[in-house]
């Protein structure tokens, strides 16, 4: 039996692998593909993955751990609103090149639909949250906007971000400007 360590790190290689692999090929990619990107024979890709649904599930987890500790990181509760929502950019872009364009593969979005609350997905979203709310609160982001209309705003404009940023048509700096500007802009509130 493998050392728990080895697993990780053999686990670990291969979503690093299989992310631009799919990213690049999308749907159609082959898991031989993934394994011979990954280094790895198709037995241990199934040994770890057994099937393309397990190997999305990992890339998802992997990417929202990720995200959320860069987010956990970027300590947003501590700077005020225009700051963190700079902060948020920035990790979003930071983490999120990596798994862009994998998150528009059909397995991943419906994956995305069934996640609970409160699980993964919960660290990244909800230090978003919260700086909304605390931005309507302070006045430094509108009140006549609801904040769940804001995050999904915020979240629609780093996802364009991002595939920009892929496509090679804005750099990662860029982006992360243009997308804070447009949020606070966007929703500025009264106080500002």
């Amino acid at each position: 039996m493998q050392r728990p360590v080895l697993r990780d790190h053999v686990a670990a290689g291969i979503l690093d692998a299989a992310a631009p692999v799919l990213a690049e090929r999308g749907d159609a990619v082959s898991m031989a593909s993934i394994a011979e990107a990954a280094g790895v024979g198709r037995a241990t890709l199934y040994r770890y993955f057994p099937n393309r649904e397990a190997l999305v599930a990992g890339m998802v987890e992997r990417a929202l751990d990720d995200l959320g500790a860069r987010i956990a990181d970027a300590r947003v509760d501590s700077v005020p609103v225009p700051e963190g929502i700079a902060r948020l950019v920035r990790a979003f872009l930071a983490e999120g090149r990596k798994y862009a364009a994998v998150v528009q593969l059909k397995p991943v979005r419906e994956q995305k639909a069934r996640m609970s609350p409160g699980g993964g997905e919960e660290r990244v979203s909800g230090p978003l949250r919260a700086l909304v709310a605390r931005g309507v609160a302070d006045g430094t982001l509108r009140s006549d906007v609801p904040e769940d209309v804001q995050f999904e705003m915020f979240t629609a404009l780093v996802e364009r971000a991002l595939g920009l940023v892929l496509a090679g048509r804005l750099g990662a700096e860029e982006a992360g400007a243009v997308v804070g500007s447009a949020f606070l802009e966007g929703f500025r509130g009264a106080r500002e």
